[in-house]
């Protein structure tokens, strides 16, 4: 009566040891892609921030969901929820910067970017980081950061500032840092989001994973938004360079407007033409050859050259 009993426990044996084996290859597949992807460790134990860093996303140009318009590329929006919760007043005037944007723009008058701003501009930037301070450098005319992780106060902690003060704490494996202290002249983007003198800023750094950092920050100024909001993007480690290079913006400006001639020297031209040689002068454009500048179109831009 039970004779198809032992046929069919062979029959599943295959079957078992199949399933087994898939599992056990399974397991291996994922200890492998884990070891590679595991976040590097400083000698504290926290995650090492270290190494060469850019934005991956549009964020420079509009915060927000926005269409293709005069110097702004269509893109995807960063803020969580869609849009930056302006008060009445500052919807207004947030129009009125966009409507002048190629002129009202700070910087594309060359002064600094401000936090967050700096973070998503599309120029790498390298971080350096030791037990008690997070250094950020970056490319844009060699601004810097130095974020306090040791508890103490910053120097001139409480004096206003283009690019604040930073103090920074982990909180796991998450680096958090409190922003203030900013003066009320940088924007956000190239749309004309802004914010008053009383932005207060707070970035979380978390590594997903070896080469992925996410990045966040939740902005309040209750004299501007109704409430505290936060945008979010991921900022990707930069395999190909090992150092950043300059971008002087007033500097950059000043040699595309023909201001004083460019020097062959220390000068490269656009990515894929070779330097010019050097002691051959006539070689690059004389002064006055190339157009002049349009306020607010060059440094919000990519750099056009470096110098060395």
């Amino acid at each position: 009566m039970f004779s198809w009993f032992p046929r069919v426990r062979c029959a599943l044996m295959p079957v078992v040891l199949f399933a087994a084996w898939s599992e056990s290859a399974l397991a291996q597949q994922n200890q492998r892609t884990s070891s590679a992807n595991a976040v590097p460790r400083a000698a504290d134990g926290k995650p090492n921030l270290q190494g060469i860093w850019q934005v991956r996303g549009q964020a420079a140009y509009d915060l927000q969901d926005h269409a293709a318009s005069k110097g702004i590329p269509a893109g995807k929006g960063v803020v969580e929820g869609g849009q930056i919760p302006y008060q009445p007043w500052a919807v207004a005037k947030r129009q009125e910067n966009f409507a002048k944007r190629q002129t009202a723009d700070p910087l594309g008058k060359c002064y600094f970017p401000g936090v967050p701003r700096i973070m998503y501009l599309e120029y790498p930037f390298q971080i350096f980081q030791t037990p008690e301070h997070i250094a950020l450098t970056f490319t844009w005319s060699q601004v810097y950061r130095l974020i306090y992780t040791n508890g103490k106060a910053a120097p001139h902690e409480g004096i206003e500032s283009w690019m604040g003060y930073s103090r920074g704490r982990w909180e796991g494996d998450t680096l958090v840092v409190q922003v203030a202290d900013q003066n009320d002249k940088t924007w956000f983007d190239m749309a004309g989001n802004f914010h008053g003198d009383a932005l207060k800023v707070a970035e979380r750094y978390t590594m997903l994973d070896a080469d992925t950092i996410q990045y966040e920050a939740t902005l309040q100024d209750p004299k501007v938004f109704t409430k505290p909001w936060k945008i979010s993007m991921p900022l990707v480690r930069q395999k190909n360079m090992d150092r950043i290079v300059e971008f002087q913006c007033q500097a950059e400006a000043e040699e595309l407007s023909g201001a004083f001639e460019r020097d062959p020297r220390t000068w490269y031209p656009k990515p894929g033409s070779p330097p010019s040689p050097l002691g051959k002068p006539a070689e690059m454009p004389p002064s006055g050859a190339l157009p002049a500048v349009k306020t607010g179109t060059i440094c919000a831009g990519r750099p056009t050259g470096n110098r060395i």
